[in-house]
């Protein structure tokens, strides 16, 4: 669909001159021989951009630029006048406009103008398009900070829906930085232990000693240094919830004992005798194989099936790569805020980037990345500089790059071979995608 650029002119040959001048280069022109007549167009159909003299009959230029950035603040405009002066520059930029242009029209500017500012144009309401569904999203879910509108997300919000209600154990898996503690935060968020404690520990960060006083607690002269009574995690937590993260790393010692809260909901704290009752909840999260730590003799096999009553996976980013967008911007709006910042948006190339790479450091390196290009971004919108050097240098794989000297023999091959990848050997799939009959792309990777 072709881009409609609306010429505002008083002079009936500049005006027919520059529709037929956007048309040459494939946009839509229409004309209006002054303000009045251009804001009427303009309220009555789709227009893309406006290019528009400064002084006219009726309503001039400025008052047109004026109306068009209150009302349409996407619209660029770009004013024309033939008594071009600075005082009158700094007017139509401070107004809204994109450029300003004194006639005679030099076209090769005006038409990289143009294309710059329907890019821009298209950018903001992307960028417009992605905050609203971000909005959406978070008024369907209730629970703003896990994000993501792919099909294996929303499978998981299900999920947490349905059995958060449940004193089900849960265990929560998957690769390091995928949002395993945003789940559990989750869960809770919707059970009925929301306003109870959560407690959350984690569990590689504690030595051995450590993390057995830390989850059951200890008596005065326990240990060296013990030299009062303390409340362990699962006391604090009575009526509540404990998250255990990275639960792979306890070692067994203190796998006996969590396997009693489990079963028995009850234990003694270190070098105490007394049976303290509890009532928590408990989930847990790894990015361990646990089935492959009991294999090695690591992990009991009972603690695993009292843990994995439910059992959630969180799919890595480059499996969901359709929440990238609304994960950028959300990390943008944050870092926004934090940092006094008003970055409207991604360029398309920092886009198409940010969607080509691969994550393997999954959310929170999507974090950490938005988090540096808002920091390092020397204009209103982050581009594809503003990137970490990984990202930005991350290529679509969906695209095919076929160097210069190629014949077009071996670039068909290529083409043939790359949609065939794409399409998962399915040769069938693959004829219809490049318009050729099934036999027709067999004769050719068979030549």
């Amino acid at each position: 669909m072709k881009n409609t650029i609306l010429i505002a002119d008083d002079e009936l040959n500049i005006r027919n001159g520059l529709i037929q001048a956007v048309e040459m280069e494939g946009y839509e022109g229409i004309g209006a021989e002054d303000g009045n007549k251009a804001w009427e167009i303009i309220n009555s159909r789709n227009v893309d951009m406006v290019i528009t003299d400064l002084r006219m009959p009726g309503m001039d230029g400025s008052e047109l630029l004026k109306k068009i950035y209150t009302s349409y603040p996407t619209v660029p405009v770009v004013v024309l006048t033939g008594h071009g002066t600075i005082e009158d520059a700094v007017t139509a930029m401070q107004n809204g406009a994109v450029d300003f242009l004194t006639k005679p029209v030099n076209l090769n500017h005006l038409f990289v103008l143009i294309k710059k500012s329907l890019s821009s144009r298209d950018m903001a309401r992307k960028n417009e398009e992605l905050q609203a569904e971000l909005d959406r999203l978070r008024s369907r879910t209730s629970y703003s900070p896990l994000v993501g509108k792919s099909p294996a997300v929303q499978r998981l919000m299900d999920t947490i829906v349905q059995i958060a209600p449940s004193r089900a154990s849960v265990l929560i898996t998957g690769e390091s930085g995928t949002g395993k503690e945003l789940v559990a935060d989750a869960i809770v968020n919707f059970s009925d232990r929301k306003n109870k404690s959560f407690v959350k520990v984690h569990c590689a960060a504690l030595n051995d000693n450590l993390l057995e006083s830390e989850l059951f607690g200890h008596v005065k002269g326990a240990f060296t240094g013990a030299v009062a009574d303390r409340k362990g995690r699962f006391e604090q937590a009575d009526g509540g919830t404990v998250f255990l993260d990275e639960i792979g790393e306890i070692n067994q010692s203190t796998q006996i004992k969590l396997l009693r809260v489990l079963q028995e909901h009850e234990f003694e704290k270190v070098g105490g005798e007394k049976t303290i009752k509890t009532d928590v909840r408990i989930i847990a999260a790894t990015n361990r194989n646990l089935e492959e730590e009991i294999k090695a003799g690591r992990f009991r096999e009972d603690l695993y099936y009292r843990l994995n009553v439910v059992r959630l996976e969180v799919p890595p980013l480059r499996e969901r790569k359709d929440d990238i967008a609304l994960l950028s911007t959300h990390f943008l709006n944050l870092f926004n805020e934090e940092n006094r910042k008003n970055i409207t948006g991604f360029t398309a190339p920092a886009s198409k980037a940010l969607y080509s790479y691969d994550w393997p450091g999954n959310i929170r390196e999507l974090r950490n990345c938005i988090e540096s290009a808002v920091v390092l971004a020397r204009t209103d919108v982050i581009d594809l500089s503003d990137l970490p050097p990984a990202v930005s240098r991350a290529r679509n794989t969906d695209e095919i790059v076929i160097p210069l000297g190629t014949t077009m023999e071996e670039a068909e091959r290529q083409i043939i071979n790359a949609t065939l990848a794409w399409c998962k050997g399915n040769k069938t799939k693959t004829a219809d995608v490049l318009g050729l009959g099934r036999k027709t792309i067999q004769r050719k990777l068979d030549d």
